[in-house]
């Protein structure tokens, strides 16, 4: 670990954070995080994972091969918990940590709701705004309890307009009721964090579904609800992809509403 001080770069530790609280992503997504070049992405990652900074998985997968899944590796963890005074956690342990990941059958679940915000801060490089915030599931939990479960929580800043969100990253495995039910959550938050909820779906026939679901069900009074497909998104969740309940036309994330149906940033 004394050795590793001298060569760990301010990138490096970005990456070991950002694996620390959101532990595992892909190497495209490591790319939109923090590289920007998949050529220096992958050579940084190989010499990291030689060191046993980060670890890494990929499932069988016919025909080709499947993206590496990154985590943190027996050093990298160290170094994390030395970096908070934390007891260092022993190799093996953080090898089963990764094993855990690796066949969590929560994993793609995972893999999505951390693509989505990579893909705001790969958009956030190249063509401007910033995602001011990105609270995975745990950190929901702490702001709101057992009211409602969020997938995560982050904040669009664009042109000086800061919009917070929750997100409901959606694999199209559940009944557009039990969907739409977790609407009455948000429903119950206190004014402070009344956000809008931002449903991100596999695709349009779902999102379409969704809609004329709502339409017949209706949504609580006090929240803003908007919808996007990631197969109708080719330049991700930044661009005019946000369908909003009850309203015609599709718009970014810097043009949601907050004011009336949601609370202003508290940042």
């Amino acid at each position: 670990m004394a050795a590793e001080l001298t060569r760990i770069t301010p990138r490096d530790r970005l990456l070991l954070d950002l694996l620390d609280q959101h532990k595992t992503f892909t190497t495209d997504q490591l790319v939109d995080l923090t590289f920007g070049s998949v050529g220096r992405a992958r050579a940084r990652l190989n010499t990291l994972h030689s060191r046993d900074i980060l670890d890494r998985f990929r499932h069988y997968q016919r025909p080709g091969s499947q993206s590496w899944r990154w985590t943190l590796g027996p050093v990298g963890a160290a170094l994390v918990a030395a970096g908070r005074g934390d007891t260092l956690p022993r190799p093996a342990a953080v090898r089963d940590a990764t094993a855990r990941i690796a066949m969590s059958p929560t994993l793609s679940h995972l893999l999505t709701t951390n693509g989505f915000f990579a893909a705001l801060t790969g958009h956030a490089r190249t063509h401007g705004g910033r995602l001011a915030r990105w609270w995975n599931e745990a950190r929901c939990r702490e702001a709101v309890g057992t009211v409602v479960r969020p997938d995560g929580h982050g904040v669009w800043d664009d042109d000086g307009r800061a919009v917070p969100f929750w997100l409901e990253a959606d694999l199209g495995t559940e009944t557009l009721a039990r969907v739409a039910g977790k609407l009455t959550g948000y429903a119950a938050l206190p004014p402070v964090r009344a956000y809008p909820v931002l449903f991100w779906l596999p695709n349009t026939a779902r999102e379409t579904n969704l809609h004329a679901h709502l339409a017949r069900t209706g949504v609580s009074a006090g929240v803003s609800v908007a919808t996007a497909a990631a197969d109708n998104a080719p330049d991700g969740p930044a661009g005019p992809v946000w369908r909003i309940v009850g309203r015609p036309g599709r718009v970014t994330p810097a043009d949601l509403p907050v004011s009336g149906d949601g609370a202003p940033w508290d940042g």
